[in-house]
């Protein structure tokens, strides 16, 4: 008679400052872009879940967004903040991932600090980004790290983007994931919707094409979904903005913006369908969004 496995499960939160390499770690983590990915500060501003099944083990990483001082004017960063706190405190481990080249800031202070202040337990470190720094200055800013907090229980050191070290992150979550019914099917990657995603990835297409004169506050959401006979997707999206000017920008002169988003967001949309899709975009103004998102 053949053994049964136990299964195991568990959460993990990937947090840190804005830019620490988080969404590009948990692309790397799960095998799939789940999580749009963007120099931008904040670009992640809700929780993103990605799923990770090997063998008997289900692992649940949630892209929290860049942990940082709110400015007390800005609801959206309070928000954004705020929702960043929450996927950590839910989950059952938490990797702290630090920029080495931008090195022990204030801003990982402030991360470093929360953690201890609300008691979060099972912190991991991970330090990224390790191969951009010389090994002295690697290790100096490690023993920075653990003195400043010694109750982290494992270092390690990845680079999210090329894949060094992640296999041995990844092995290590595994190993420890303690024992527990999957939270979902195996086939899953993620739980969130598509229409979500389509959203996203759309709103990744505006910073890659707008970068510096991006709007800080804009949002995408996906209006309609309709399916065609033949398989083809129509998608309408309409893109907010808080003022008059920024929607001008995001138009861009003549339109040139607006329509290289569009081919853009559409390709990766049909990618991630597997469908021809018609994308259609809407540029408006709407002052109380954020109040009404949240």
């Amino acid at each position: 008679m053949t053994e049964k496995i136990s299964k195991k499960c568990f959460t993990v939160a990937l947090a840190g400052i804005p830019n620490a390499g988080k969404s590009t770690l948990m692309n790397n983590l799960v095998g799939e872009k789940i999580s749009i990915v963007s120099p931008k500060v904040q670009t992640t501003r809700d929780l993103i879940r990605g799923i990770l099944v090997e063998d008997n083990t289900q692992i649940i990483f949630i892209d929290t967004p860049g942990v940082f001082n709110p400015k007390k004017a800005r609801m959206l960063e309070k928000k954004i903040v705020k929702t960043a706190w929450t996927g950590i405190m839910d989950a059952q481990t938490v990797c702290v991932l630090v920029d080495v080249v931008a090195g022990f800031t204030e801003k990982v202070k402030t991360i470093i600090d929360g953690i201890r202040k609300k008691e979060v337990k099972n912190v991991i470190l991970v330090l990224n980004k390790v191969d951009l720094i010389h090994k002295p200055k690697l290790l100096a800013l490690t023993k920075q790290l653990t003195e400043y907090y010694p109750a982290f229980k494992k270092v390690f050191m990845i680079s999210a983007k090329k894949g060094h070290g992640v296999e041995d992150l990844k092995n290590y979550l595994i190993k420890n994931a303690p024992a527990g019914e999957w939270m979902y099917p195996e086939d899953e990657i993620t739980d969130v919707p598509l229409k979500f995603m389509a959203s996203e990835i759309t709103r990744e297409k505006l910073f890659k094409n707008l970068q510096e004169e991006l709007p800080y506050s804009i949002d995408v959401e996906t209006e309609s979904w309709e399916t065609f006979k033949n398989g083809d997707l129509k998608i309408s999206q309409v893109i907010y903005v808080l003022k008059e000017n920024q929607k001008n920008i995001v138009i861009g002169k003549g339109g040139k913006t607006i329509k290289m988003v569009n081919i853009q967001a559409r390709e990766e949309i049909s990618r991630l369908t597997e469908r021809k899709v018609h994308l259609f975009l809407f540029v408006k103004v709407k002052e109380d969004w954020i109040a009404k998102r949240w």
